[in-house]
């Protein structure tokens, strides 16, 4: 096959109207690369920040999204070695997943945790990064010490709720959605109510302490009531801002309280810092392994779909991971814009 399919990003639009599925034509490998045939892609919410140039990484127009994937190997460069046709594999760069093939530089390339299928290895990496950058090499959440996650609903929250109660956490995690409730419960995790207020509920639950570590990848109200449920001398992990308000530090309150606020973008944290990458992508792996970072995919979409899956990630109805099947899709859909 001489071309592919692939969802590409011709111009930035609030609306997902600059995205076409395209039939790209393959490129020759240079030595020391990989063609992978893509299984899928984990959906994540820069993906779609990134089609409306509200991310901080700005690719070239034009790309394809996607910044995790799935697949086997197709083919390998005259210089690779470790890596052969038939191999599975996941991947986790910054965008091209969104594609029936991607071609990387081998060293990009992680094997499939034994214990993950191909679905859930396009869907790990991402969150997997994130939770233990955020709670072990940022955070240093220790055992027995109280763990407050919003958004256990999506993908990073409930990596981090079942990271934190591995690591012998208090784990407490806000949640609306009943089945929810019942899946967190059923893991041996504590829920209060998502909704204002849920500082009084922490604070009964903690027995007046409040939280030491806060993980908070939705900001807006709740970063402000977080702060007011966050223990003396705590750490309040700031991962994004899903709610749609960025919100604004009371500085007093964290001299009161004597507590750190961290930023987390776990990608960035192993750009600056290349001597912990292998270290950490080898730990995420082996929880993979143990079953503690084992994805939970809420819905499936196929390629020719994707536009709809992103439109879904946006309307955050959709528990834990998103996957896109990009070898689901005819080469009848080129063309088609959404």
């Amino acid at each position: 096959m001489s071309t592919y399919l692939a969802l590409v990003c011709d111009r930035l639009s609030d609306d997902l109207s600059g995205l076409q599925l395209r039939a790209l034509t393959r490129r020759a490998l240079a030595p020391s690369e990989v063609r992978v045939r893509i299984h899928g892609a984990g959906l994540n919410f820069p993906d779609l920040l990134m089609t409306r140039g509200g991310y901080q990484f700005k690719p070239e127009l034009p790309f394809v999204p996607g910044m995790e994937g799935s697949g086997t190997v197709l083919e390998c460069g005259s210089q690779v070695s470790g890596w052969r046709p038939g191999d599975e594999v996941c991947f986790n760069e910054k965008t091209g997943a969104l594609a029936q093939e991607i071609v990387l530089p081998a060293t990009a390339l992680r094997q499939r945790p034994e214990r993950l299928n191909l679905d859930e290895a396009a869907c790990h990496h991402v969150t997997g990064l994130t939770a233990v950058v955020a709670l072990e090499v940022i955070g240093k959440l220790q055992p027995s010490e109280r763990l407050l996650v919003h958004g256990a609903r999506g993908g990073v929250g409930h990596a981090c709720a079942r990271l934190g109660q591995h690591l012998g956490a208090d784990v407490v995690a806000t949640a609306t959605d009943p089945q929810q409730i019942a899946a967190l419960a059923a893991l041996g995790i504590h829920t209060v109510s998502a909704g204002p207020g849920f500082r009084d509920a922490v604070l009964q639950h903690t027995d007046g302490r409040g939280a030491d570590v806060v993980v908070d990848p939705v900001g807006g109200d709740v970063f402000d009531e977080s702060m007011r449920a966050v223990a003396w001398g705590g750490r309040l992990l700031v991962l994004g801002f899903a709610s749609g308000r960025i919100a604004t530090l009371a500085t007093n309150r964290a001299l009161i309280k004597g507590l750190a606020i961290f930023g987390v973008r776990a990608g960035e944290y192993l750009r600056r810092h290349p001597a912990q990458r292998a270290q950490v992508f080898a730990r995420v792996e082996a929880l993979a392994n143990q079953g503690v970072l084992r994805p939970l995919i809420g819905r499936t979409y196929a390629l020719g779909e994707a536009v709809h899956a992103l439109r879904a990630l946006e309307g955050r109805g959709v528990p834990g991971k998103i996957l896109v099947r990009t070898a689901d899709a005819s080469p009848g859909a080129a063309g088609r814009r959404f």
